[in-house]
This record gives C-alpha cells, structure tokens and sequence, in this order.
C-alpha cells in the first residue's frame, strides 16, 4: 500500500496529507497564512484525474453554499462553494481505480462572498498518491463497510427497496467491498474452522462456506433458557445461526453449539492449506446480512500460519463447550506475531473476575498516548477506559469518538440526580463508572469531540437535504427472518435497545504518526466482554499503512453524522433553530450556509491549546 506523498516541486504554503484506504481518500489540510486573513474562506480542491470518464480534472463538490440550500439545490465545486474544513474526504473512488494514482490540489480561497472568490493557486500545494488495494504490503487484507444507510447518497441511489435485486445492490453498495472477504477467504480453503456468534447471512456468507472443502468445524452461539412447564418465553433464547448451522452440517461440518458463555461473542474463520493452519479471518462483523452491510463493521484478513494457529488452538477449546473458569485460568496476551513488518498479538477472553489484564493494556496504552486517541465502537462501559479516553483530549492530544449511541442519565436517575446532571453537576451517589457516562454525555453536547450516530429525520431534515432512513429490511437475504431493528427514533418509546448501526470495537493510538497502536477485535470494552463472553482482541503495531486507513475510515463516519448530531442538538423537533444560550446571539448551526469572513467558520482553529488547532496542525504535518 503506497503512502500518500506530497509533490514537493508544487508545494505552496499550504500543508496537505492524505490518509487512504482502498475506498476513501481523506486530505487534512492547513494554511498557516490564514491565522492573518480575515478574508480567507475555504479551500478549493481539484482533482487529477476528474470525476467523469475522460475528464482531466474535477473540483471536488460542497453541498453547501453561500445561499440557503432549496428543496432541489445541487452540490456546487468547491471553487464556488469553498471548503470551510481542514478536512474533507472523497469517497468517489470506484473498484477500478484502486491501485490508480491521483494528484489532488489544496487551494486557500479568500474573498467576501459568492462574487468575489480569489483562488491563490501560488499559495497551493499538490499531494500525490496511489489509491490502496484491499491487500497491502504485508499482505493483510482490510474491509470496511460504507454502512451509511442514513446517508445523501444512499437515499438518491436506491429509492425503492421492495425490489429484491435493487436491495441486492444497495447492500452490495453499503458492503464497500466486505462482500468479497469471505468468498475470497474460503474458496482456496483445503479446510476451514470458524466460531462464529450470529450465522444468517445467505446472500454471501453460508454459500461461500459451502464451497470450502476439506476438514471443516464451526462453533457457535447457542443459548436457550429453561421456561417454567406451560409456558413459551423465547426472549432471552438466542438460536437465530441454528438454520444455517443445520445447513452446513447437511454439507459435511462438525457442528457445535457454545452454551457455556454469556455470549460466545467471536467472529472468526480459520483457513488450512495441505493440512496445517493457513491463515486467519476476523474483525467486528457479524456473518449476518446487516453485519456486513448497514451497520459500521470491518474484517481483516491475516495471512499468518503462526497467528491462525492461535485462533484455531482457540477454536478447538470452543468445541468442547468448556466452563468459562477453565478458559478464564488460561488467559493472556499471545506472543508478538509479525506479519511482514506489521507486529501482531491477540489476547482471548474471558478473564477471572477483576483480573483486567486485556482491558488494562489497552487503557495503558492510551495514557501512553503521544499525539492522538481515536475510538469507534458500539457501547464502551468500562469507566477506566472511558476515563483514560476522555482524559486524552484534556492532556492536549487530538481525541476523537464515535459511538451507537449515548445515554442521556437524566432519565435513568432520580428526580434529584436527574437537575445535578441537568445542571452540569456531578451526582454524588453514582459509581465511578456511571460518572464517566455523565461526562461523556456532557461532552457530547458541549465539546463534540464524541458524538452518537444521528441521522436528518424526515420532520427536522435541513431544506435542500434528504430525511434519511435508519436501517433497511435485510430478512430476504437471511436464513432466518431476523427481528426487526428498533429504529432510533423510537427506542425509549418502546423501551428497547436503540438500533445496531455503529458496531465497530476499534481503538487507534496515534494514527497520524510512524508509530500506531490499533486495538481491534470482536470485544466491546465492557465487563461483560472482559469477564463472561468468549471474544478476541488484537493489538496490531509497527504499521503507519494501517493506522492511516483506520484513521480515513474513522472520520468517514465522525464527519459523516456530526454534522446530522450538531443539527438536532441545535433545533427543535419541529426543525426550528434552538436560541443560543448567549444573550442575543444565534445559534452558530441555525443556517447551513458558507460563512462571509474567516471567524465566522474558523472559531477556534487558530486558536492555540484548542482541539481543532491541534487537528488542523497535527493531521496535516
């Protein structure tokens, strides 16, 4: 995977960098100058080759402009509608320009509005770079799904879903290219042992298990609880692989169910090749259709005989349905494995009780941070961590998260906890753990630096932008028509879960530098991930190509909904702008119009000690 490089006969006073993966390329750019322009208003980006067949270059396009956007407004190039971020993303690269190279070209524009723009093409810098494959250097394989269900793009694209093949590609289209991880893994497989927690996925998954041959074994989940005689209570049974388990065993595999665990949480597949331990398959999604495709997940491909010997030691324990203390007394941290350059080690739960040796390593490694903390996970419990996280952003380093969702405690305390919380105050009978998740709930309305997914509701959707959808209806592709999803909107309405759409467990320690530590896996960072579910963790170092590619895909999702959080936490339900808590002042998101004048849009980025002048320095080095 070639890294991004700067082409430095074109380089103005502009500094770019660009992170990559195979379906994303992220800029971070920074123009010093700007701090002693008022006028300056953006950036324009221009593209090498363009966007059309045939084209030389392209500007890369802003949704928004200096006009209120109208019910039918289109996306204007960014030398018309400047780029008010030192950050933009283009995800228009298509499968067949992966490996292909690309030259983009930051350009500060400055002005005072729509009819007078200034590009300063002299002030301009050029970054150069080869469009990643799914295979790198080391021969890892990474897969990120788009997963954006509530996206633009997705609601143009595909409008009507009751057709099965128009389903088909809009899944194919949220799959990003995840699709293919698991065909392409077991179709040279002389034998295949896989633990995996949820199997329902028929459109890609239970036919390309199929085809495996050889020796072939499968662990998975299998929970059904005892009901009192006359009774039928199913809601806490979990049988829902139990159709595509019965299905594989037709077909040859030695099949058997995990009881044991709370959760045998794992989601992995271990390939051999004449006999011996190949290479080893694994990451957050679950092998059922909305695990690949609408909510955020990835998957790894290691071709590492040492490292799908681990994986596969692990499978074999799981077969014999073991107790949890037996597995917890062997707990711990693998030896180092390299792949190519790339240092790998895993470390397989459960643990004794309060035996935190896996969750601690990754909150030491986060105290040890040197430049930035970036996490993207379904539901992080544990206080320490979280702590260790939040702490990361006070200490003065870049920290960024993304999460499922976030609660709001004052609906889950009492009436006199719920105005100390209200009121920004810190209950003095919560436990250190519910602590962190009143901070955390704090930050994410004040500072914004960990936000919950979000999507525009059809009720308070900005004008000129589409309502958005939450998830899609995924059953005709499953072995077994699986529970509907709650959608987001009415969650505590019906008293359940919000909806699964963020799933990923994944933790990058200085991304931005030569130096990442990445911590990924199937576990949640919980107490129950820790000490009661079978789950697997990696800590992946000695890798900048993958560190940069979880960082792209990081703020493929952050930017994505943070615009869609900081509407709905700045308007009404009725989609009215909320009045600023600033006497007379209006609410700094109440129009989704470019700003005329550069402390409009910078607020704080030439700001020293802030966040996002950290960001705009640091991620563009």
């Amino acid at each position: 995977m070639a890294a991004a490089k700067k082409d430095a006969a074109s380089a103005g006073s502009v500094k770019v960098r660009a992170y990559c993966s195979p379906t994303l390329v992220l800029l971070a750019f920074d123009w010093p100058k700007g701090a002693t322009r008022t006028d300056f208003l953006g950036f324009a980006v221009r593209r090498t080759p363009g966007f059309r067949a045939g084209e030389k270059d392209g500007y890369l396009l802003n949704k928004l402009s200096f006009s209120k956007p109208q019910a039918k407004s289109q996306a204007l190039p960014s030398d018309l509608a400047p780029i008010q971020k030192f950050m933009w993303w283009d995800s228009a690269i298509n499968s067949s320009q992966r490996g292909g190279t690309f030259t983009y070209r930051v350009i500060p524009v400055v002005g005072t509005g729509p009819t007078d723009l200034k590009l300063l093409e002299a002030e301009g810098a050029n970054c150069k770079l080869t469009v990643p494959m799914f295979k790198d250097s080391d021969g890892i394989e990474t897969y990120f799904n788009r997963a954006v269900v509530s996206s633009q793009a997705f609601s143009r694209e595909f409008k009507d879903l009751s057709k099965k093949a128009t389903l088909q590609s809009a899944m194919t289209w949220l799959a990003n290219g995840l699709e293919t991880a698991i065909p392409g893994f077991t179709k040279s497989a002389s034998g295949l042992n896989g633990a995996i927690y949820h199997l329902t996925d028929n459109l890609w998954t239970v036919p390309a298990l199929k085809v495996a041959k050889g020796s072939r074994s499968l662990v998975y989940m299998h929970k059904v609880h005892k009901h009192k005689p006359g009774t039928k209570n199913p809601s806490g049974d979990d049988t829902v692989s139990d159709t595509a388990a019965n299905l594989l065993k037709k077909t040859g595999y030695t099949i058997k169910p995990r009881t044991k665990a709370a959760i045998m949480h794992d989601k992995f597949l271990v390939k051999f090749k004449n006999g011996k331990e190949d290479s080893l398959l694994m990451g957050s999604a679950n092998f059922t259709p909305e695990g690949l495709t609408a909510q955020a997940n990835l998957m790894h491909v290691f071709p590492s005989p040492p490292l799908a010997k681990l994986y596969n030691a692990r499978q074999v324990a799981l077969m014999s349905d073991p107790a949890m203390p037996s597995l917890a007394k062997i707990a711990g941290w693998s030896k180092a494995v390299k792949v190519g350059k790339t240092s790998v080690r895993a470390f397989f739960s459960p643990e004794a009780s309060k035996k935190r040796v896996s969750i601690d390593t990754v909150v030491k490694a986060v105290n040890g941070a040197k430049s930035s903390v970036l996490f993207c996970m379904f539901s992080p419990t544990d206080g320490p961590l979280l702590k260790a996280m939040l702490a990361a952003g006070d200490k003065k380093k870049i920290m960024f998260g993304m999460l499922n969702s976030i609660t709001d405690p004052t609906t889950a305390n009492t009436k006199k906890n719920a105005k100390l919380v209200a009121d920004g105050k810190e209950p003095k009978d919560l436990s250190a753990n519910a602590k962190v998740q009143v901070e955390l709930f704090h930050r994410s309305k004040k500072q914004r630096d960990v936000l919950a997914y979000d999507f525009f509701r059809p009720e308070t959707a900005p004008t000129g932008f589409l309502p958005e959808f939450s998830s899609i209806d995924t059953s005709a592709f499953s072995t077994v028509p699986p529970v509907k999803p709650v959608p987001s909107s009415k969650a505590k309405k019906r008293g359940g879960p919000p909806a699964v759409h963020i799933h990923h467990k994944f933790i990058i320690i200085d991304a931005d530098t030569a130096s990442p530590t990445i911590f990924t896996g199937s576990a949640n960072m919980s107490k129950n991930s820790v000490e009661r579910n079978d789950e697997n963790l990696l800590e992946i170092t000695n890798s900048p190509t993958l560190g940069q590619l979880y960082l792209a895909e990081f703020f493929r999702l952050y930017d994505h909904y943070r615009a869609r959080a900081i509407w709905n936490q700045t308007h009404t339900k009725t989609g009215k702008p909320k009045k600023s808590t600033k006497k007379g002042a209006k609410s700094a998101h109440a129009d989704l119009v470019l700003k005329r004048t550069r402390d409009e849009w910078v607020r704080d980025a030439y700001k020293a000690g802030t966040l996002e002048s950290r960001a705009r320095v640091n991620l563009a080095k």
